[in-house]
């Protein structure tokens, strides 16, 4: 990357101890840049005349901010994998490592004000729109701590204007359309995310969804995060077009390197204000990879090699590529990025102690929370001689 660099400040490392004292003297009497422009590759496009900038800035604040993020949810679902190996965490597991750059890049070029929504691999977005990892690992687990109060499990959190993991392949589609149509409806200056993978693109609730958001003029991104296998389908043996950003046809749409946070974060600012002058709906496809199985029970090796996988971590992943260009312009030093993550790793750590101590549910609280703000009423159980009470 060509890296044109300006004004410099003394910068002091985090708040953790760090590792040596000469470390701490290291980073504290190094001038790092307040900031670097980065050349970024440029979008695939269609229906469209000009595409997102091919360069953008980097302040040295956000790099670190985006560097923290990404680390979170690359540690976060590391251990969600030894939690389900000790059986700790039960049930369905989607980990996204490999595809930290799409949840930490969309949130970076959106507002918290806008709306997100996604398939089951929801766990980095649930981070990134505002959850603690604490939250979402007492989730896993199925605790009371948990952000659904341990009653949604992997597939579905929630957070605010976050509408969850959804189940069901491609179902949150037609929802994310519906969400933009709120958004429109109610005269607000807010966009939809409405994220699905490869495997889904090829539902036909896509399609309708295109066209009423199309017809509407909704103010919805589709985002089809691609990592190249629905489960153990390669996107070529399921797809007789694998361009999935053209797949909109009469939609705008890009094609992005979902691998590059940088990347992500400029597509993402364009598509969302193209959505918010009005012109309606755009397509994103982000080309991405996960590096483990489809789920927790697909040990993903059998329909890729090893050394596919191995290729990509080595040469695309998306910490590395921001850590050598942080690093590489003076934005940032390894010193430090190495206090950061033995900080995320303690906060990882302390959050899977509360996970793994924090109780369950008691029964009786089976049918609370089914609306927000209702007064309380009666839920029948298995039969009907069990009531359960719901409270908001």
């Amino acid at each position: 990357s060509s890296i044109m660099t300006a004004h410099c400040s003394l910068s002091l490392p985090g708040s953790s101890d760090p590792p040596t004292l000469a470390s701490r003297v290291l980073v504290a009497s190094r001038n790092f840049a307040n900031d670097a422009t980065f050349e970024i590759k440029k979008c695939d496009l269609h229906r469209l005349e000009e595409g997102p900038p091919v360069t953008t800035v980097l302040t040295r604040e956000d790099g670190l901010k985006y560097y923290r993020m990404m680390q979170t949810v690359r540690r976060m679902e590391l251990k969600a994998d030894q939690l389900y190996k000790q059986k700790i965490i039960r049930g369905f597991c989607h980990l996204c490592d490999g595809q930290e750059a799409c949840c930490v890049g969309l949130e970076a070029g959106i507002n918290p004000t806008d709306h997100l929504i996604t398939a089951y691999r929801a766990h980095g977005f649930t981070f990134t729109r505002g959850l603690s990892v604490r939250e979402i690992l007492a989730e896993l687990t199925g605790r009371k701590g948990g952000c659904a109060k341990g009653k949604g499990g992997s597939m579905h959190m929630y957070a605010k204007n976050f509408y969850g993991g959804n189940g069901i392949v491609g179902a949150q589609v037609p929802l994310g359309a519906g969400i933009a149509l709120a958004c429109k409806y109610n005269g607000k200056d807010e966009v939809c995310l409405t994220l699905y993978g490869d495997g889904a693109a090829n539902q036909g609730q896509i399609f309708e969804a295109y066209n009423m958001a199309a017809l509407w003029k909704l103010p919805c991104i589709f985002i089809c995060e691609n990592n190249r296998y629905g489960m153990g389908t390669s996107v070529e043996r399921a797809a007789a077009s694998t361009d999935y950003y053209k797949r909109g046809d009469f939609i705008p749409g890009l094609r992005v390197d979902g691998m590059d946070i940088l990347c992500v974060r400029e597509a993402t600012k364009f598509a969302a204000a193209y959505c918010r002058s009005g012109k309606g709906p755009i397509l994103m496809e982000l080309q991405t990879y996960r590096y483990h199985g489809h789920s927790m029970s697909d040990p993903g090796v059998s329909y890729r090699t090893r050394e596919e996988i191995q290729e990509v971590r080595s040469k695309s992943d998306p910490i590395m590529l921001l850590k050598d260009r942080m690093v590489n312009s003076n934005l940032a030093s390894v010193e430090e990025l190495k206090e950061i993550d033995v900080e995320v790793r303690k906060e990882i750590e302390d959050a899977a102690q509360f996970a793994t101590a924090d109780p369950e549910p008691p029964l009786e609280e089976l049918g609370y929370h089914i609306y927000s703000s209702d007064p309380p009423f009666e839920v029948r159980g298995a039969n009907q001689w069990i009531k359960f009470k719901s409270v908001s």
